[in-house]
């Protein structure tokens, strides 16, 4: 049990580097004032995670390799692919839901994410202007 940790610790904190280096690349690529109009180094980062988890999903599913295993699977999937970005767990958990025909899941997921997700961000802003006494 804790050598799953281990392993979610260890990939979680590659990719979270690596989603550093993604994203500064971005900026160095497009320019420092490319990100007043988009975030670019977001996209790129959660573009670039969802096909790599996408991936990984699908090589790891079965065999004999590590990565198929489920110390292996932790590190590339909940590990390197979460500390990357969580938009690729919850790209990966969409499309499950799409395969397996249960539309009203995948649409609630989406809908559900996005809505509750920017509630959820708006509220803690609005809690952390009211307790430093600037107006929400």
């Amino acid at each position: 049990m804790w050598r799953d940790y281990l392993w979610v610790g260890l990939g979680g904190a590659l990719g979270s580097m690596a989603r550093f280096g993604a994203a500064a690349f971005a900026v160095r690529w497009l320019g420092e004032r490319a990100g007043e109009t988009l975030p670019w180094g977001t996209l790129l980062v959660n573009l670039t995670g969802s096909f790599a988890i996408g991936f990984l999903a699908g090589v790891s599913g079965a065999g004999d390799a590590w990565w198929s295993q489920p110390s292996g699977r932790h590190f590339l999937l909940a590990g390197l692919c979460g500390g990357y970005t969580t938009f690729s767990s919850f790209s990966v958990q969409t499309l499950r839901f799409l395969q397996n025909r249960a539309w009203w899941l995948a649409l609630l997921n989406v809908a559900g994410s996005v809505t509750l997700c920017l509630a959820a961000v708006w509220a803690g802003h609005w809690l952390a202007a009211f307790l430093n006494g600037r107006r929400p």
